[in-house]
């Protein structure tokens, strides 16, 4: 299939592919009269590192997966260096939710102190600006 086709059945576009192709991720094969094509193997390549950057991946963190998919593995992630991955952005997730529990136990401290401050905080405001 040509650059276009695969584009739209990955939900991305050419400019993105030919990105994928520039940092090594994606190869294309190229026609007699120079055009790009793939094949549905690039199209499994693709769809690994679309899902992988919907969970929060970065491109490069992609590479490892892809490389599993083009040693023939039927997963991305049956290989070593994936689990490795895995385990260093679950790591990164673990810090990123301790640090927002600990932001969010702050922010309701602060609400605490300032409804205590208040009694009965403060009275609903209508749409205008008035109180109701």
């Amino acid at each position: 299939m040509r650059i276009g086709e695969l584009a739209a059945r990955a939900g991305t576009t050419t400019r993105t592919l030919r990105y994928y192709e520039s940092r090594g991720l994606l190869s294309a094969r190229r026609t007699g009269n120079g055009y790009r094509t793939y094949d549905e193997d690039d199209l499994k390549l693709l769809r690994q590192i679309r899902t992988l950057q919907d969970f929060g991946f970065d491109l490069e963190e992609t590479r490892p997966f892809v490389e599993c998919l083009r040693a023939g593995h039927p997963e991305g992630d049956a290989c070593p260096a994936s689990l490795v991955v895995y385990r260093s952005k679950l790591a990164e997730l673990d810090t990123l939710i301790e640090e927002l529990t600990s932001v969010r136990a702050q922010v309701a401290a602060q609400l605490a102190r300032a409804e205590a401050a208040v009694p009965g905080g403060p009275g609903p405001k209508c749409e205008l600006g008035g109180h109701v």
